[in-house]
């Protein structure tokens, strides 16, 4: 018995050890996976899996976030810019700080006036979302079906909805679109909920963050390599906060037209991104996810919105040719919606921040620029269960069921039963 315990032991610290190195090894291939909630979207990465003999798609249920954008807050942008701006009227700084200082002034003006907007990338990457639906479900747009789409009242996600209408308009001009954005549907595309909000980051939760950040957080030699006189960049620039905002600028550059002609992540070695994305990874972790130190219960913050997709789907899969679904809103409702439904795993809990990474808990797979989870439901016309299939980001996804017989597909009977009796287990 003591030997298997330690076999067992022995073969999941393994797996932990790969799941790690495989996310280290996908950054270090593709750096622009290490900016977390800034990654451009990449597209489907799998292919489908046939349905089962007789069926197909009639109806589709999603929630995305909009696309590309620029930063939120135009002190993102101007800080760092006033720093070295600061740090150079000085003569402090070094000739790569004089060029990151240019290229942020570069930056700065393509954002003007633009700041938390969607971008041409944005535009780009929800046509691109809207035709993959069309190509691979075309019987569910077929004739003069409804579809009926809502956005959260903010513009970058309106645009994001108009965008996908508009090519699936061009894939189908008979189609019946509905369309809007308005504060009576924010209780479920955007709920507010104080209770949760507060929980997210308690003070133990935030200690063992702090400890953690402290073991993935040397920004130093990023910080001299910009600045020449050492005593100056230590004591009179706050080169924690500088670093970080050159990260997060470095990696939202690839949603904007510049990532064409510039770059900030040659300031950065790929080790250093890999640990800034562990920081974030885990950040992400505890105030969205699953996290014990946030109590666990941080994804039944989208309990109206999970609870509005099986009503929905009641209503639509009575009809003869239900059309679609389409609702448009945010990463923060995507993360933890995903890990609501434990789709592959990810709503698993994991005590020790030091095993997210390492548990396969990734998330730039979960909520890049244009993420979007999609309910595909099929029928058979001779007979038998309606099923469904749930899509991340246009890849199938496991379901948390004990029956796995037909994964990615599973009887939408079993699916809205085992969600209904996880909604009701939460105490307001």
């Amino acid at each position: 018995m003591l030997k298997k315990t330690l076999l067992s032991m022995v073969v999941a610290t393994m797996a932990m050890t790969a799941e790690a190195q495989e996310a280290k090894d996908e950054i270090m291939s593709n750096i622009a996976l290490s900016g977390s909630n800034y990654v451009a979207y990449r597209g489907p990465q799998k292919e489908l899996t046939k349905a089962p003999k007789g069926y197909q798609p009639y109806y589709i249920s999603h929630y995305g976030r909009h696309g590309s954008r620029y930063l939120i807050g135009d002190t993102d942008y101007d800080w760092p810019i006033q720093t070295l701006a600061k740090g150079d009227s000085l003569g402090k700084l070094t000739p790569l700080g004089q060029d990151v200082l240019r290229r942020l002034r570069l930056i700065r003006e393509e954002s003007r006036k633009r700041t938390g907007e969607l971008s041409p990338l944005g535009a780009v990457q929800h046509r691109q979302i809207a035709r993959r639906m069309y190509e691979r479900f075309p019987e569910v747009f077929q004739g003069d079906v409804c579809i009926d789409a809502k956005s959260t009242v903010v513009i970058r996600c309106i645009l994001s909805m108009e965008n996908e209408l508009q090519e699936l308009i061009i894939k189908n001009p008979r189609l019946r679109i509905t369309h809007d954005a308005s504060e009576h549907d924010m209780y479920f595309m955007n709920q507010k909920d104080d209770r949760l909000y507060n929980m997210k980051m308690p003070r133990r939760a935030q200690m063992k963050y702090d400890e953690y950040k402290r073991e993935h957080n040397d920004y130093k030699r990023v910080l001299l390599s910009l600045f020449s006189d050492a005593d100056y960049a230590t004591y009179d620039v706050d080169g924690e906060r500088l670093v970080s905002l050159l990260f997060k600028q470095a990696s939202n550059l690839q949603s904007t037209e510049l990532r064409k002609s510039i770059t900030l992540y040659d300031i950065f070695t790929a080790d250093e991104l890999y640990e800034f994305w562990q920081q974030a990874n885990a950040w992400w972790y505890i105030t969205y996810g699953p996290s014990p130190l946030s109590g666990g219960v941080q994804p039944f913050s989208q309990r109206n919105l999970l609870r509005n997709i099986i009503q929905q789907a009641d209503s639509c899969l009575a009809l003869e040719h239900p059309g679609a679904t389409l609702r448009f809103g945010h990463e923060t409702m995507v993360m933890p919606l995903t890990c609501l439904l434990d789709l592959n795993g990810y709503g698993r809990p994991i005590d020790d921040l030091s095993q997210v990474n390492a548990s396969g808990w990734h998330n730039y797979d979960i909520f890049p620029m244009g993420a979007n989870v999609q309910f595909i439901f099929f029928r058979n016309k001779k007979g038998g269960p309606v099923l469904v299939k749930v899509l991340l980001n246009e890849d199938e996804a496991t379901l948390p069921l004990a029956d796995q017989s037909m994964s990615p597909y599973y009887r939408w009977d079993d699916v809205r039963s085992y969600y209904l009796k996880k909604l009701d287990s939460y105490k307001e």
